[in-house]
């Protein structure tokens, strides 16, 4: 089985119409997020039965499949290293080989970040590879992909983060939040709102607690999506704040 079978599956299922809609919507035109990202034409759920198809394909060839210059083929390598992650982290998560294949499944992640590279493939993988691993271990890293230069290792460091808010752990959220608060891309503005947001969902008190704290700090943007489920006149006492 060789990462070249899962381009000529998705070849087949190609098609130039969906492609040029797609290459619009992921921005991919010169000076835009996603530019010079190419498409094939193949959709979401498609991708998600192609990974399913493959899912016994080796690391080696995933990593061939990710480092590809079309989004659906690194979409599906995701999509195949998230389902060999859970196959390992929850039908083996004790054993010595279960833990070394999700470590191994983190350090390719996290060492293969160039071509994670549009928020559609951040925003599927990094809580379900990056987050789970990380929700038992130091949390360096994301600090790491905080400060850097990468806009898409950025975005990881807080989408990441919401494995831990599912488990009440909201720290590093607060943190990471308070670090990409001066960011100047509305991509992280909308992942940091987003992040606070699934925090008051949890626990509004904590949620408007960093409001109070940052609110000065904030892109409308990050402020109008961390507060979308607020009552109305909550949501108006902070906007005009």
């Amino acid at each position: 089985m060789k990462y070249t079978d899962v381009i000529s599956v998705l070849n087949k299922k190609a098609s130039k119409n969906k492609a040029k809609l797609l290459m619009r919507f992921f921005k991919t035109g010169e000076g835009q997020y996603g530019e010079g990202d190419v498409f094939l034409g193949v959709t979401m759920p498609e991708e998600r039965k192609v990974a399913k198809e493959f899912t016994d394909l080796p690391i080696g060839e995933v990593k061939k499949l990710l480092k590809s210059k079309y989004h659906e083929c690194r979409m599906v390598a995701l999509l195949i290293l998230i389902q060999k992650y859970k196959s390992y982290s929850v039908a083996k998560p004790a054993s010595a080989k279960g833990y070394g294949e999700v470590k191994h499944i983190f350090d390719v992640y996290v060492l293969n970040t160039k071509y994670i590279n549009n928020w559609d493939l951040v925003d599927l993988s990094a809580p379900n590879i990056v987050g789970s691993y990380l929700s038992d271990k130091p949390r360096d890293i994301l600090y790491k992909f905080a400060k850097s230069k990468s806009l898409w290792e950025r975005r990881i460091s807080v989408i990441s983060t919401s494995y831990f808010i599912r488990q009440n752990d909201f720290k590093d959220t607060l943190k990471i939040a308070e670090i990409l608060l001066p960011d100047k891309h509305d991509l992280i503005h909308k992942a940091v709102g987003w992040m606070l947001r699934e925090v008051g969902k949890k626990n509004e008190r904590v949620l408007c607690k960093f409001l109070d704290k940052n609110l000065t700090k904030m892109s409308r943007t990050a402020l109008r999506y961390s507060i979308e489920r607020f009552p109305e006149e909550s949501r108006q006492y902070y906007l005009k704040k």
